[in-house]
Formats: C-alpha cells, structure tokens, sequence
C-alpha cells in the first residue's frame, strides 16, 4: 500500500501491494481510499482520472453529500452509496468494534460491496468523510473477500488517524460468531456469489 500525493487529499492510499493468505497481492491501482472530495479542485479532479480510476464510490448519507457536494458528483464515474445508519441519529459506534454498524447498516453494506463489483475495469475509489470508519468497513469487507487475512487488513485500518487496529479484529470476530464468517454475512445481506468472486478478480 502507499500513501496518494494527491492535490486536496489528505487521506488517500492505493491498496495495492497488500498480500493475500494465497501468496499473492493486491493488485495496485485496483482500490483506493480516501477521505471526502469536497475540496477537490482542478488539479484533484485530474489526478484521479490520471490514476486510472473509473468509479468514485462515495459512502456518505445524501445530507452530507449535499452539504459537501464532491465535483464529482455529476460525473459518470460517480455513484451515491450512503453506507450505513445515519451518523445524525442517537447510534454511536462502539470503542471496540463496528458490530452496531454491520448489523444495522447489512443491505446498505451489501450495496457498497455490489458497487465495486459491478464496476467498469480500472480503479474504484471509496470514500465517506474523514475516510474511516464507513470506508473502514467496506475496505475491510472488500480485503477480505480478496483473500487479505484479518492481521494485514488491521494494519491498513490502523494507518488512518491511529485507528486502533482491534476495531477491525473484533469486528470480524463478530461477524464469524453471530453470522458464520464474512462470505456468509454478506451473501446473506444481498450481495450475490458472482459478486464475490467479481471482487476477488479485480483486486488480484
């Protein structure tokens, strides 16, 4: 993985490098994540196409894309996926793990994980606001599907703001305990099998 000198970001990483528990990679330029493009300008816009990236998948709720339009947002590469609960609301996220998030928020997750998979060829950039927890999430998700074992995926979690890497251990945990693994709480949230081994493909 490495850190995107990209003009009016200050969070974003190409996953690519990231091995697998197969022996493999992420394939570079294949995902990328970032933090809120609402101050992207000019010279922002051109990097991102420079970069390869045919889809901008943005995971924030449709107030926060409207009060921090991205200048991309009516691009064809462009997509709306509001990721979970509404951050507005009473819910907060728990300190040791996102259980709240995977177990309120599933179909809108599956969304999420479909949007990459049904992606044209070239690279997909996720984003939300600070790039951490809801692109924590479906980062992980996606990693995870791709064959990144829990350790590397907490590693990655951990380079944004010190992000404690536990939350994205404990996460998995749960969701091997109360769904049976990843692969199964997705499937069984929406996202269909092809999906999965879609995602595998692209990334690796």
């Amino acid at each position: 993985m490495r850190r995107l000198r990209w003009p009016d970001l200050r969070n974003a990483r190409d996953l690519g490098g990231i091995p697998t528990i197969d022996g493999g990679r992420i394939r570079e330029r294949a995902l990328i994540r970032t933090d809120n493009h609402s101050r992207l300008g000019t010279a922002g816009v051109a990097a991102i196409g420079a970069y390869g990236v045919t889809r901008v998948i943005d995971l924030r709720w449709e107030w926060e894309a409207a009060k921090y339009p991205s200048p991309l947002a009516g691009d064809e590469r462009y997509r709306l996926v509001p990721a979970c609960f509404d951050p507005t609301g009473d819910e907060e996220i728990p300190p040791d793990s996102y259980r709240l998030m995977v177990d309120a928020s599933r179909d809108r997750l599956a969304a999420a994980l479909s949007a990459i998979a049904e992606a044209p060829p070239g690279g997909v950039v996720l984003h939300c606001h600070a790039g951490r927890d809801r692109t924590g999430v479906v980062v992980a998700l996606a990693l995870h599907v791709a064959g990144v074992s829990t350790e590397s995926i907490a590693v990655d979690y951990a380079l944004t703001d010190s992000s404690p890497p536990a939350m994205i251990a404990n996460t998995f945990a749960h969701l091997e305990a109360r769904y049976g693994g990843v692969a199964e709480y997705l499937v069984g949230s929406g996202v269909p099998p092809g999906h999965l081994a879609a995602i595998r493909a692209r990334l690796t």
